[in-house]
C-alpha cells in the first residue's frame, strides 16, 4: 500500500522500532520444558476424551500429552503429526478456546482448561527443530495426482498422497505456498516466518513438486487436469471478496481487510506501512479482528470494529473479540455501513442502527456517523471462478463423502468447498481425508 495525497492521514512509520518489534511479537511465547510438564500433569487422561470429539482432526489429545509427561516431546509431536501434518500452525492459530479446551473436562470443572494449544506447539516445534521428517514414502504407485492450492487443505492432501507412494504437483497461483497459514492470518500468531518453514518441512516428504504462480482459470483448466493426472484435488480458497453494497465504497482508502493483512505480513518493515489514524473496520470474523488489532499495532489511534449484528452472532470467538478489546479497538455491534462519506479519499463512514427480529436484521432508522481515514472491508470472501462443469451448493463447491465433487476424479476440500468450518484445522481434515478417499480409489 502506497501513501497518496489523497489521504494525507495515511502515512508509515507512526511508532519506534522497538514498538514494532514488541507489538508484533509472539502473541503466546512457547513453554519451556518446565512449563510444559506443569501444563500436562493437568491432564486427567479422560478415557473418550471429549477434547479428541472436539478437535477436527481427532488428535488423540490424551495420548499426546500423557507423552509430554513422561518425558517423550517428539513421539508427541508424531501423535499429532498423524492426524494434522500441520499442527505446528494448528498449535498457534486454532480457536482451541471454542474446541479442544472448551470440551476439557478442567474447564468445565475449574473453568481452567489444560493448555491443548500451547502443548501441541510445544510438541510439534521440538520436532520439527530436528529438522528430521518423521515419515517416509512408500513404493512409488505410479500415479499422479494434481492438486490446486498450496493452502492448508492442498497441503495436507499432497503430504498424505506423497506418504502412500503418489507423485505429486501441487499449483498455486501465489509465490509462496501456505494459503491463508503464509499470507491471511495475524504476524503476532505465526512469527519468525513459520508459515514458509513448515512448508518446507513438509516437502521434505519428497514425492511433491511445487509450481507457483499458475492458477485455475488461468493457464490451468479442470479439463486439461483431468486429462494429464490419474485424479485432482481443489484447494482453491475463496479469493473473492463481498461487496459492502454501500454508497461511495470505490473511495480512496477502503480496501479489502484480507489484502491489508497479506501486506503486513509480506512486509520486510513495517515502519514503511502507511496506516491511518481513524481506522473502521467492518465485519465481525478472524478477519476483521486481525485486521482491527494490527491497525492498532501499526499506530493507528482509533480503531472501530463494527459488526452488523449482536456481539454473541460474531464469527471471531469471545477470546479474540476480548483481545482486540484488550488492545484498544472499540467494538460496536448493530450496526451496517449505509455511505461512504468522501472528497476523494474516504473521510467519514455513515451506519444504521439494525436490530435483530424473527423476521430478520431490521434498520430501526437511527444513523449515525464515524470518522475515518482508512476502511477495512471484512464481510466475508466468496468462491470466485469455480469451474462450471462442478455442481456448487451455497456458493461453493458441491461435496459428498470425503470431498467428492460432482465430477469423477475430481475431489474439493478446505474454504472453497460446502460444509465444515472455514478454520485451518478444518482445511487440514479435509486434505487429509480426501487424499485417503483419492488412494482408495486410484488402487482399487
Amino acid at each position: 500500500m502506497t501513501n497518496s495525497p489523497a489521504t494525507p492521514g495515511v502515512v508509515p512509520g507512526r511508532l519506534s522500532p522497538a514498538q514494532y518489534e514488541q507489538n508484533f511479537a509472539d502473541l503466546h511465547p512457547p513453554l519451556d520444558a518446565h512449563e510444559a510438564m506443569v501444563a500436562a500433569d493437568r491432564c486427567y487422561f479422560c478415557h473418550d476424551a471429549p477434547c479428541v470429539t472436539a478437535c477436527p482432526t481427532s488428535i488423540d489429545i490424551p495420548l499426546f500429552i500423557r507423552q509430554i509427561a513422561t518425558g517423550m516431546p517428539e513421539a508427541a509431536a508424531k501423535t499429532i503429526f498423524d492426524q494434522n501434518i500441520l499442527g505446528g500452525m494448528c498449535a498457534r492459530v486454532c480457536p482451541t478456546e471454542t474446541l479442544c479446551e472448551e470440551a476439557c473436562v478442567r474447564e468445565a470443572a475449574e473453568g481452567k482448561p489444560v493448555l491443548i494449544g500451547q502443548l501441541q506447539r510445544y510438541a510439534t516445534d521440538r520436532l520439527m527443530a530436528r529438522n528430521e521428517h518423521p515419515y517416509t514414502r512408500a513404493e512409488p504407485t505410479g500415479k499422479r495426482v494434481a492438486v490446486v492450492g498450496a493452502g492448508p487443505a492442498g497441503l495436507a492432501c499432497a503430504h498424505r498422497l506423497a506418504m502412500k507412494g503418489h507423485e505429486v504437483t501441487v499449483y498455486d497461483a501465489r509465490p509462496k505456498a501456505g494459503g491463508l497459514n503464509e499470507y491471511g492470518i495475524a504476524s503476532y500468531k505465526t512469527v519468525g516466518g513459520f508459515a514458509a518453514a513448515e512448508v518446507d518441512w513438509l516437502m521434505q516428504i519428497g514425492g511433491i513438486r511445487l509450481e507457483s504462480g499458475r492458477s485455475l482459470g488461468g493457464d490451468l483448466t479442470l479439463q486439461g487436469l483431468r486429462e494429464t493426472y490419474d485424479a485432482v484435488f481443489l484447494g482453491l480458497g475463496l479469493a473473492g471478496v463481498n461487496a459492502l453494497r454501500a454508497e461511495g465504497e470505490e473511495a480512496e482508502g477502503v480496501r479489502d481487510a484480507v489484502d491489508f493483512i497479506a501486506e503486513l505480513r509480506q512486509a520486510d518493515d513495517l515502519a514503511r506501512l502507511p496506516i491511518g489514524r481513524h481506522v473502521v473496520v467492518i465485519g465481525g470474523g478472524m478477519t476483521a479482528v486481525d485486521a482491527a488489532v494490527q491497525a492498532r499495532l501499526l499506530g493507528a489511534e482509533d480503531v472501530a470494529l463494527v459488526y452488523r449484528r449482536g456481539r454473541a452472532r460474531m464469527k471471531a470467538s469471545r477470546y479474540e473479540q476480548d483481545l482486540a478489546a484488550s488492545r484498544g479497538v472499540r467494538i460496536i455491534t448493530n450496526a451496517q455501513p449505509v455511505r461512504v462519506i468522501a472528497n476523494g479519499a474516504v473521510q467519514e463512514v455513515e451506519f444504521a442502527r439494525t436490530e435483530d427480529t424473527p423476521q430478520g436484521l431490521r434498520d430501526t432508522g437511527e444513523t449515525f456517523r464515524l470518522r475515518a481515514d482508512q476502511v477495512f472491508k471484512a464481510i466475508g470472501q466468496r468462491l470466485e471462478d469455480a469451474p462450471e462443469a462442478l455442481e456448487t451448493a451455497g456458493g461453493k463447491i458441491a461435496v459428498t463423502g470425503a470431498g467428492r465433487t460432482s465430477l469423477p476424479g475430481v475431489w474439493a476440500g478446505g474454504d472453497c468447498a460446502a460444509g465444515g468450518d472455514d478454520l485451518t484445522v478444518t482445511a487440514v481434515a479435509e486434505g487429509r481425508d480426501a487424499a485417503e478417499d483419492i488412494h482408495a480409489t486410484l488402487m482399487g
